[in-house]
């Protein structure tokens, strides 16, 4: 059955008010049980919850777990992968830029050049194009997205959502912040060293500082940038770009 028949056979807001006030588990459950071996895009410490959860639910071998090596993580943050998938026993592929697309913009314009020029162009091509390739023949995938993360551009996020031609759950949506930490503590999933030096929100290495008491988490993100416009590419229907 093709991906596109299983999107049809799925009705996604039905799902989105039905789904709205569920646990994330039991989001994760239902994406697992209509969508199997569903992809969940891990980079941070919310999708490491959902890894946890369908591990608990399916098993190791039950869903597919990918991300993005953009080429500028924190070092923290390749450890991170890491660690998560040895804790897991599971694979995480990782999806890099193309080689040619990053050296060329390097070339006409410097390394920096999202200081100058917002942070668009640099993350498309780290970011938006190797997800592009991530999620080729996927019917379904499920990021660690929250409400809280961003109000001025995640106010709206809904548990499920239509994507392109996917379906998207966004099991965490309704989840605060301090409910994701009380669950990597109840249940040992491991995080991210970052965080406890303050870092609230973590990208790329040049893109992400600690933030100051008070600051909202997404505040650390492309600080340099207007508050509305800090997403990635990778979530644009966030800013009805999708």
């Amino acid at each position: 059955m093709s991906h596109q028949l299983l999107i049809s056979g799925y009705d996604i807001a039905e799902a989105a008010v039905r789904l709205d006030r569920a646990h994330p588990a039991d989001i994760v459950a239902e994406a697992l049980d209509r969508f199997p071996g569903l992809s969940i895009s891990f980079s941070g410490a919310e999708d490491a919850v959902l890894i946890d959860m369908a591990q608990r639910a399916v098993g190791p071998d039950g869903f597919r777990v990918f991300s993005l090596d953009t080429g500028r993580l924190h070092g923290e943050t390749l450890a991170y992968i890491e660690t998560v998938r040895e804790r897991y026993g599971i694979t995480i592929e990782a999806f890099s830029p193309q080689a040619e697309a990053v050296e060329a913009l390097v070339r006409e314009k410097g390394l920096f050049s999202f200081r100058r020029d917002g942070h668009g162009e640099c993350c498309g091509i780290r970011k938006v194009e190797p997800l592009a390739r991530a999620l080729e023949g996927v019917a379904a995938f499920a990021t660690g997205q929250r409400k809280d993360q961003s109000p001025g551009t995640r106010a709206e996020l809904p548990v499920v959502q239509h994507d392109g031609m996917r379906v998207k759950f966004n099991p965490l949506a309704n989840f605060r912040s301090q409910q994701v930490w009380d669950y990597i503590q109840t249940y040992g999933v491991p995080y991210n060293p970052l965080h406890d030096r303050g870092f609230k929100s973590i990208g790329c290495e040049p893109c992400t500082r600690a933030t100051h008491p008070g600051e909202h988490e997404r505040a650390g993100r492309w600080w340099w940038e207007e508050a509305t416009q800090k997403e990635c590419g990778l979530h644009a229907i966030n800013l009805g770009e999708a």
